[in-house]
């Protein structure tokens, strides 16, 4: 009897010091990390929020190093843009590949084709980046951009959205070339989310003469929502931080973006290219402003995300 209490007063002393450990850990990386990344980057940034103000820092254009001006809107905006126009263009070819991959591919090529799914998320970013700069880039400045103004460019809407030279280096490539590099992350979650859908439940609808669509829209949708929307806020999440291969495609240019044609520039390419020619106190803490924007962003569309993912699952329990 006294071994085995020893051994259970043992274990619980072992419990109670993992179970400190692991709070100690959860707390520090989901609480105080944030805290001090955010601290950091205030002080970091403190001449430009007290030069500037945060209101006209954010909502100011000027981007002027020799004249001590600067404005984060333009990079903010084309941020928005870019990160907005990708996710728009991947969400459904994400989940178009998930349901085929799923549901509609000979088992013979699922698994080649997964793994071909998942090896393109595992392609360093600068290779895109090179890849969008040598062959997209020129591709569309040369025949699809000159195309799309000749065929599209008279309609109202659209031939706003067409305004400006075709150089490749733009909104439209750079939105392009950003999509295909989230898709491997979002048709990877919402495949592995398809693939937990209970077989009965599936083969329910299918007795009930449910056709495959009608399986696919009313059953496995419903269920893996959560999942579906996890995988867009992570491709959110790649797209926002995302920094080579906008560098070599958005064109660097201070500007708020009228047309998909027109050169950019995004908060991320702004402090690649210009940190290490940040000569003046007043300049490096502007890009350090950037950061701490850019940081905020990040960690409100996380939450925000979060809050969404337990709404719907919810729901769905009910």
């Amino acid at each position: 009897m006294d071994k085995r209490e020893n051994a259970l007063k043992q274990s619980k002393s072992i419990e109670s010091v993992l179970r400190i450990v692991l709070t100690s850990i959860g707390m520090f990386v989901g609480i105080l990390l944030p805290i001090i990344i955010f601290l950091s980057l205030y002080r970091e940034s403190s001449l430009a929020i007290n030069h500037f103000g945060v209101w006209n820092f954010i909502t100011s254009t000027d981007w002027d190093p020799v004249a001590g001006k600067f404005g984060g809107l333009a990079p903010l905006i084309g941020t928005l843009i870019a990160t907005f126009l990708s996710t728009l263009v991947a969400a459904p070819i994400s989940l178009g590949i998930a349901i085929f991959l799923v549901e509609l591919s000979p088992n013979r090529l699922k698994p080649i084709l997964s793994t071909a799914i998942e090896l393109l998320a595992a392609i360093p970013s600068i290779i895109y980046g090179m890849w969008g700069l040598f062959v997209v880039a020129p591709l569309f400045g040369e025949k699809v951009e000159p195309w799309l103004k000749e065929k599209m460019g008279e309609f109202p809407v659209i031939g706003k959205l067409l305004e400006g030279s075709p150089t490749g280096i733009d909104v439209l490539t750079t939105s392009l070339v950003l999509s295909i590099m989230i898709i491997p992350f979002m048709s990877s979650v919402v495949k592995d989310a398809f693939n937990m859908v209970p077989p009965i439940m599936k083969e329910s609808a299918y007795a009930l003469g449910a056709t495959k669509w009608e399986v696919i829209k009313q059953v496995m949708i419903p269920i893996t929502v959560s999942s579906i929307a996890g995988g867009l806020i992570l491709s959110v999440g790649r797209a926002i931080g995302e920094t080579m291969a906008v560098t070599f495609l958005a064109g660097n240019v201070n500007q708020i973006p009228k047309s998909l044609l027109d050169p950019f520039t995004t908060i991320t390419v702004t402090l690649a290219n210009q940190f290490a020619e940040a000569d003046t106190a007043l300049y490096l803490s502007s890009l350090y402003f950037l950061t701490l924007i850019l940081f905020v962003i990040s960690f409100f569309v996380l939450y925000a995300s979060k809050i969404m993912l337990l709404q719907l699952e919810k729901k769905w329990k009910v």
